[in-house]
């Protein structure tokens, strides 16, 4: 997707959503999730797809992975906040509906909405035979969060000397996929039966990993005093250095060290079968780190502590600095 013309549609969309906000909007179109003061508790929502990952599932098909994916990619946007996930809806529009690709999909919602603890509470089906071919669907979905409104997280008291903490993502989640299947099998010519020793399996599988689910991770990064975390900020499509940016308040930049964690085999799969350099990789991909937590130093050993304890892969990945918003990414990383 290009990011500019992206930009440019939510610039579009947002000047004619401000008309509407009144001062319970708290946070509305921008943030990774909005949200809506009722008294001294915030609702917070997100709306969120699975993008082309849905080739790849069709062509296997196989579509659980996918229902889980859409929970993810929502959830994980709410959790931003601070807060905890209550429910979730869904919409599917199928070309011809198949029962029984809606019944996998329906089985990847209900462990994505375990996983995450909310409820699945409704949606809506829809056969569109005029806009979509018989044998492809599209899916998105819609998480609401519920939080304390001294709780909620803004990213307003972030300082330089902060420092940021990044947990391991499951693989590539639900970004770049046009791009990995342009790369892999269109210029590469690979089939999703390969299994390539990188990987030890066969690649569609890989490609189809769900999104991690964090908000097991975060309610313990969090615990019942903030654990000094000051920010939080989901890594999709743009990477560390778009999505970092997003929380940053005036005053400060952040610098990501690369090196600091391992990354998972796959990314190195895109670049070198693909031909995509290290540049184009950092700003499409999450390259291993799927959230990233803007934590007060004192409270770093502690936070690491917690989410090894939850079994999350975490590490200091770089720190907060005086600037002006930018993310700068240093360090080495070659295909």
């Amino acid at each position: 997707m290009d990011r500019d013309r992206a930009r440019r549609a939510i610039q579009g969309i947002a000047r004619w959503a401000r008309r509407t906000h009144g001062p319970e909007v708290l946070a509305g179109i921008g943030p990774f999730a909005a949200a809506y003061a009722l008294g001294e508790q915030v609702l917070v929502a997100s709306a969120d797809g699975v993008g082309t990952k849905i080739l790849i599932a069709c062509a296997m098909g196989r579509h659980k992975e996918v229902g889980m994916d859409c929970v993810a990619m929502c959830v994980n946007d709410i959790l931003t906040s601070g807060a905890r996930p209550i429910f979730f809806l869904d919409y599917i529009a199928m070309g011809r509906l198949r029962p029984e690709v809606v019944a996998q999909l329906g089985e990847g919602l209900s462990a994505g909405c375990a996983e995450a603890g909310c409820a699945l509470i409704g949606g809506e089906t829809a056969e569109v035979p005029d806009l979509l071919p018989p044998d492809r669907y599209e899916m998105a979905g819609f998480a609401v969060g519920l939080v304390s409104k001294d709780s909620l997280l803004t990213g307003d008291q972030i300082r330089p000397g902060d420092l940021l903490v990044g947990l391991a993502s499951s693989g590539l989640h639900s970004n770049g996929f046009s791009l990995v299947r342009r790369a892999l099998l269109e210029r590469a010519g690979l089939t999703l039966d390969r299994v390539l020793p990188e990987l030890e399996r066969p690649l569609g599988e890989v490609l189809l990993t769900p999104t991690r689910i964090y908000a097991h991770a975060v309610a313990i990064l969090l615990g019942s005093d903030g654990g000094g975390v000051k920010a939080l900020a989901h890594i999709t499509g743009g990477g560390l250095e778009e999505n970092i940016a997003r929380v940053l308040p005036a005053g400060v930049s952040a610098e990501v060290e690369l090196g600091r964690w391992p990354v998972p085999p796959v990314f190195r799969v895109v670049a070198g079968y693909g031909g995509i350099g290290s540049r184009e990789m950092l700003k499409v991909f999450n390259m291993g780190i799927g959230m990233v937590a803007v934590v007060a130093k004192d409270m770093v050993e502690e936070a690491l502590r917690r989410l090894r304890t939850a079994g999350e892969g975490a590490w200091v990945i770089g720190r907060i600095v005086p600037g002006d918003g930018e993310v700068k990414i240093g360090g080495g990383w070659s295909p």
